[in-house]
């Protein structure tokens, strides 16, 4: 690799030619993609083989702030290993460990739902889909920069974690309201990420560019459900 090729690595995506931007763009929205099938693929099996049961009635009898503070722990290394390691290999071990994450803190959300309110889980799941491929056209379409989104989106999910454990230690129903937020919230993170995506990622960091994708779009699919669930 010569020295051209090698600081193209690292450089913006934006600044690169159209064939770059391309392939770096199909292989974000494709590992996306894969992301999302692995996560399926887990809930049908921990469902199927009644695992999923298991872990619902163990972390619904468990300090939520444990679960949540495990997954914020894995949520983190995996994002930055995704974003900062130089090896393709540790990159999708990230992105493979942040979606077992994913799958297994959705476990008492998914069971519940279709237990309680059959259909929610495939309503929610379409809303999100269709959410995002709007706010991914927005982004597409404009090519505005969003990245002034970020101290925003910073300051708000510090406001809602607050909130979260708040609602935990003190025991009261945070409501259809604080998830209406969540989801814009989760809206406002895809568009950020997508402006990212088109703009500032170098070209080798397409695992990570998934990686933020899938966690918006689980975000968004999270809160979306329960919106739908607190009708029935």
């Amino acid at each position: 690799m010569n020295q051209y090729e090698m600081d193209a690595r690292f450089r913006p995506v934006d600044t690169l030619g159209v064939d770059a931007r391309s392939s770096f763009l199909a292989k974000t929205y494709n590992h996306l993609f894969g992301a999302i099938l692995l996560f399926i693929g887990i809930e049908v099996v921990l469902f199927k083989t009644g695992l999923a049961e298991q872990m619902a009635r163990l972390m619904l009898g468990t300090s939520w702030l444990l679960v949540l503070g495990g997954f914020i722990v894995v949520s983190w290394l995996a994002s930055r290993a995704a974003h900062r390691s130089a090896s393709l290999g540790v990159q999708y071990m990230a992105l493979g460990g942040f979606v077992l994450a994913e799958a297994i803190i959705f476990v008492p959300l998914l069971y519940l739902a279709n237990r309680f309110a059959p259909g929610t889980i495939s309503s929610a799941a379409l809303v999100s889909l269709l959410g995002f491929a709007a706010l991914t056209g927005v982004a597409l379409v404009t090519r505005k920069d969003f990245s002034f989104l970020g101290g925003i989106l910073r300051w708000a999910f510090v406001c809602a974690l607050v909130l979260i454990v708040a609602a935990v230690l003190f025991g009261f129903e945070l409501g259809t309201f604080f998830s209406v937020g969540m989801v814009a919230l989760a809206g406002t993170a895809i568009l950020y990420d997508t402006s990212n995506v088109l703009h500032h990622y170098p070209q080798d960091r397409y695992v990570g560019a998934a990686l933020a994708l899938f966690a918006s779009v689980a975000l968004m699919f999270w809160y979306v459900l329960r919106i739908f669930m607190s009708r029935d």
